[in-house]
């Protein structure tokens, strides 16, 4: 196993983190919600991590052999364990499956933007 390349789990959080305020639109933050969006940025940072891990795990010499592994791997873990975790939460809560649908869509596009940071970096 390789070294995490921190730097880019740095700019692979900030890149999907910028993403998520472009797809959702910039709020303004109630009172009292600051909290929550701390916790969602080091959960989010928690991901970007974890994707660092398992790119350095796989190796450089695998990647670079096989660069379509960045977006394969981080493309691959939000459509099979995002989407369908977030989908059949809105099922079970019996809420709009399109507002998850929308969701998915963020995953996947920071997730893909992510696995691009890797790649760039």
């Amino acid at each position: 196993m390789g070294p995490i390349n921190w730097t880019a789990v740095v700019l692979a959080w900030l890149v999907a983190a910028m993403l998520g305020v472009a797809f959702y639109g910039k709020r303004a933050m109630p009172h009292g919600k600051l909290l929550l969006h701390v916790a969602a940025a080091v959960l989010l940072f928690a991901s970007a991590a974890m994707l660092g891990h398992m790119f350095a795990r796989i190796g450089e010499a695998a990647l670079d052999a096989k660069p379509w592994l960045y977006f394969m791997m981080s493309g691959g873990l939000a459509l099979t364990f995002i989407g369908p975790a977030l989908f059949i939460t809105a099922i079970r809560r019996e809420t709009p499956v399109r507002a998850a649908l929308i969701d998915w869509g963020y995953w996947l596009s920071a997730y893909l933007a992510m696995g691009g940071v890797f790649a760039l970096m």
